[in-house]
């Protein structure tokens, strides 16, 4: 009787453990993985996705020595370059989801686009991919129902730098719960008068996007925020970049994913960089530690600076920023922590394919 109700006991413990986990998990970007980090970054020495790895998060190795992982033409149906990559695991654990702006300025020759790329991988490799094209209007999106946010998308002039975020909440209209809030800045200058948060959603597909919806508008331009769910004080954190006033990377918080986000805190931001531009932040904690590091690239200087610095568990009070060490042409990119499966089959990916392209290069 005794042995039987310790059985029950432990059963019952180990199951509100595996819940409790599972409630964790679900309130943000699942992570997974205590041997490495992977940096996927768009890539400095070209519009294109590349992959870096480390064992403690500063220290990085390319793979296929900072090439493309994939041809971004075949992923980016409107330009052809895959900028500003953002990747997490999907909300499941089966597998990898990416976002990228879709813009080439190599070939347009203005900083404006007009689309993103949805990515989807069952192992880090081979990725398919949907674009949405945002001039083509509500026709694209999956609830036309829904109000629009401009009178003509037609004159949309960019859509910069999205990401993601997986909330457990929303609410499809058939009652199915679950999507991946995608979070973008937008403008349309017949229509506003500076970029602006806005954000859609994808379905569990990672096919499907709902029409944008503003997050916020705080007066000014905003683009590349970077939200993370903080354990510490229960709040979702938006590292941003504001367009105009004191160069730096600020940050914002809200109680919930779609706000309200009050501005930004104007005395505690990233301002190692004085008068220097700097944008692209991603946060990203350490494994086995709760304080955070903050990545961001200071593009004024020739070469420019990928810094990643120190923050409290609280994701304030900056501090000890150092350059990225080992990556060719580090640029805006995220970061996401690895298993050791993972981190050595992207390393033997990158000895095989390293090998497979130069055997290629030299038959032409």
């Amino acid at each position: 009787m005794i042995k039987s109700i310790l059985t029950m006991r432990r059963t019952t413990l180990i199951g509100a453990l595996l819940l409790a986990l599972s409630t964790g998990v679900q309130a943000q970007n699942l992570q997974k993985g205590n041997y490495g980090y992977l940096y996927c970054h768009m890539s400095d020495r070209g519009e294109y996705t590349a992959y870096a790895l480390s064992r403690d998060g500063y220290h990085y190795e390319d793979v296929i020595g900072g090439d493309p992982i994939f041809d971004p033409e075949e992923h980016a149906r409107i330009e052809g370059g895959t900028r500003d990559a953002f990747i997490a695991r999907s909300y499941n654990g089966k597998g990898y989801v990416m976002v990228t702006t879709d813009m080439c300025v190599r070939k347009s020759k203005v900083w404006d686009n007009y689309g993103i790329d949805l990515l989807r991988s069952r192992d880090l490799i081979h990725w398919e991919s949907v674009t949405f094209d945002f001039r083509q209007g509500p026709a694209i999106f999956c609830n036309p129902e829904a109000p629009d946010v401009y009178r003509d998308f037609s004159t949309i002039d960019r859509v910069w730098a999205p990401q993601i975020f997986w909330n457990p909440d929303y609410q499809w209209p058939d009652g199915e719960k679950g999507g991946y809030m995608i979070y973008y800045s937008m403008l349309n200058r017949e229509e506003e008068q500076y970029d602006r948060m806005y954000y859609s959603y994808a379905d569990k597909s990672f096919t499907r996007l709902t029409k944008p919806q503003l997050l916020f508008d705080w007066g000014y331009a905003t683009i590349d925020a970077d939200i993370n769910y903080l354990e510490s004080d229960g709040l979702y954190h938006m590292l941003i970049k504001k367009e105009g006033g004191k160069p730096g990377i600020y940050t914002a918080t809200a109680p919930s994913l779609h706000g309200p986000w009050g501005e930004p805190v104007e005395d505690d931001y990233v301002d190692f960089e004085g008068r220097k531009k700097c944008e692209g932040s991603s946060a990203f904690q350490l494994m086995g530690d709760d304080t955070w590091r903050v990545a961001y690239i200071e593009y004024s200087s020739k070469p420019k600076n990928y810094r990643i610095c120190k923050a409290d568990k609280y994701l304030r009070n900056f501090s000890d920023p150092v350059n990225i060490e080992g990556v060719t042409g580090p640029q805006h990119g995220s970061f996401m922590r690895l298993t050791k499966k993972e981190y050595k089959r992207l390393q033997r990916w990158s000895t095989k394919e390293t090998k497979r392209r130069a055997k290629l290069a030299e038959q032409k």
